[in-house]
């Protein structure tokens, strides 16, 4: 089908200039919305940007619909912005993929010169690259430089016992962040012990700001209503910040609302209340509408006033210095072999609620039905109650790796891959984390209020009416005692399994047994 229909809005505020006219064009991904980290002399020169809408792209995997309005539309509004800063612009939308639609345009107008930036994700990296090899010199790769780290400089390191601690204290120590001389602020390197509190009841919780399609992201609702209908979540009341300015909006609400309630809270739940106080940035910060040391300086700016606690910020720089930028290190050492990871060869496909929500256990309702109806949840919920679920359910981790990559609109191969397989399931063996992270309903229900709207009991441990998590996670342990004891931290799980009375171990498998039994897969 055309696209043209779709592209009314970009078609009247951008006259697409012949590449012929330009020797030199940037090429611009989805995910690199922000010139300011590119080299300096495509700000001076004002060379011609190339944007290319691929379908293949949006097809190779049942994304969220909201994901794909929020990468076109983010990608749309940018490329007006930079054609109404004087940069010439061509906007070319493809059937194909990403080097297709590259291909077509160097084809074409032959004299013309690209560059591109690293592509974060390895798919498209490699098809870029292989290009590079069919046009030769028309074709330069420049680093990516949305990050603080160098991977080139730091993935040698990756490997059991290299734990994410060490890198992000030599990462404070470069950037200086949170750092007193050669000591870290505060006299601790992490707070996560006054980090781990749940949330009080009736507890007030700022409401996030939201905004209105215009146009432009309404003629995009339409393009993916029409040719994406089939694709998971919902596509109604999209709201996402699709602009720079937005974006910024959204980091200034934070800074002045949640930052200082962020810390104590960061791993609680709650019912309906999907966010609580966290940034909420981070598809902002995976497409470039915003940058990681803008959000890190910001927040440490805030503690410096007196604005915010040292608990808090500390949380927030180690999420995005640390985490965020070791899990891209382990992409970056492990790919592609790690895409098959599955050290406890589990094979069963995703349970069905991953895609329905349809479920008794409230735990599971309120985690998903965030992700269904707006492609997003946080990061407790996805590590302790979804990926948790899928553990002890025996279910693919490779399974669960795409449905987090398509389900979540901040979702990208390299961040989503090391939480999923490395951290979340155990699936590499135990290189990323240093145990499963796997639990019984104690967890979820001392971080969160779910299991009083539940219709099963939390302290009830096998049976009908048990809660499944409980009767699950001892099961888990059993079968899976390598994994724990592997790990070392975790081994005396076993040994709290192996002192249970063989009645209570029978009642443990038939009560797993039996539910495994009626849950319903999904194939996709």
């Amino acid at each position: 089908m055309s696209f043209r229909p779709y592209l009314k809005e970009v078609d009247s505020r951008i006259h697409n200039l012949d590449p012929d006219d330009f020797g030199e064009a940037i090429f611009v991904l989805h995910d690199q919305l922000n010139l300011s980290v590119w080299p300096d002399w495509i700000c001076e020169e004002k060379p011609l940007l190339i944007f290319i809408e691929a379908k293949a792209k949006g097809d190779s995997l049942p994304y969220h619909k909201k994901k794909l309005t929020s990468v076109l539309s983010s990608m749309r509004h940018f490329a007006i912005e930079c054609y109404e800063k004087d940069y010439p612009v061509y906007y070319h939308p493809t059937e194909g993929g990403f080097d297709g639609g590259l291909a077509e345009i160097l084809t074409e107008y032959s004299d013309l010169y690209t560059t591109f930036m690293t592509p974060s994700e390895w798919g498209i990296r490699k098809r870029l690259r292989n290009l590079k090899k069919q046009f030769g010199d028309r074709i330069t790769e420049v680093p990516n430089r949305f990050f603080f780290a160098d991977t080139d400089q730091w993935k040698e390191n990756i490997g059991p016992g290299y734990r994410m601690e060490y890198f992000y204290r030599d990462m404070r120590r470069k950037t200086g962040y949170l750092m007193n001389g050669n000591d870290p602020e505060g006299g601790e390197w992490n707070y996560d012990e006054d980090n781990q509190e749940s949330l009080p009841k009736d507890y007030s919780i700022p409401e996030i700001t939201t905004f209105e399609p215009d146009a432009i992201t309404k003629e995009v609702i339409n393009l993916v209503a029409e040719c994406h209908q089939n694709h998971f979540g919902k596509l109604e009341g999209f709201q996402y910040a699709v602009t720079r300015e937005q974006a910024l909006q959204l980091l200034d609400e934070f800074i002045e609302e949640r930052l200082t309630d962020f810390g104590p809270y960061e791993d609680a739940m709650a019912t309906d209340e999907p966010t609580l106080f966290h940034t909420a940035l981070s598809l902002y910060l995976n497409n470039g509408l915003l940058l990681p040391w803008e959000i890190c300086e910001r927040a440490i700016e805030a503690y410096e006033d007196g604005k915010a606690p040292v608990n808090s910020v500390e949380g927030l720089v180690r999420q995005i210095l640390g985490w965020r930028e070791f899990v891209r290190i382990y992409y970056e050492a492990m790919m592609p072999e790690v895409r098959e990871a599955n050290f406890m060869d589990f094979e069963e496909q995703l349970p069905e609620l991953f895609w329905s929500g349809d479920t008794k256990m409230h735990c599971m309702q309120q985690s998903l039905k965030p992700v269904i109806e707006h492609g997003y949840s946080h990061h407790i919920q996805r590590l302790m109650v979804l990926s948790n679920f899928s553990n002890l359910t025996k279910t693919d981790p490779r399974k669960l790796n795409k449905w987090f990559w398509f389900a979540y609109v901040d979702a990208y191969e390299w961040v989503v891959l090391p939480n999923v397989l490395g951290m979340a399931t155990f699936a590499d063996g135990g290189i990323l984390a240093s145990k499963p992270y796997v639990s019984s309903g104690n967890y979820i229900n001392k971080m969160s209020n779910y299991c009083r709207s539940c219709e099963y009991s939390v302290t009830k441990k096998t049976g009908e009416g048990a809660c499944p998590f409980n009767y699950l996670y001892w099961n888990f342990v059993n079968e899976q005692r390598e994994a724990f004891e592997t790990s070392g931290r975790n081994s005396f799980m076993v040994n709290m399994y192996n002192k249970k009375s063989d009645e209570n171990k029978e009642a443990i498998e038939e009560s797993t047994n039996q539910f495994l039994n009626r849950l319903d897969r999904y194939s996709y």
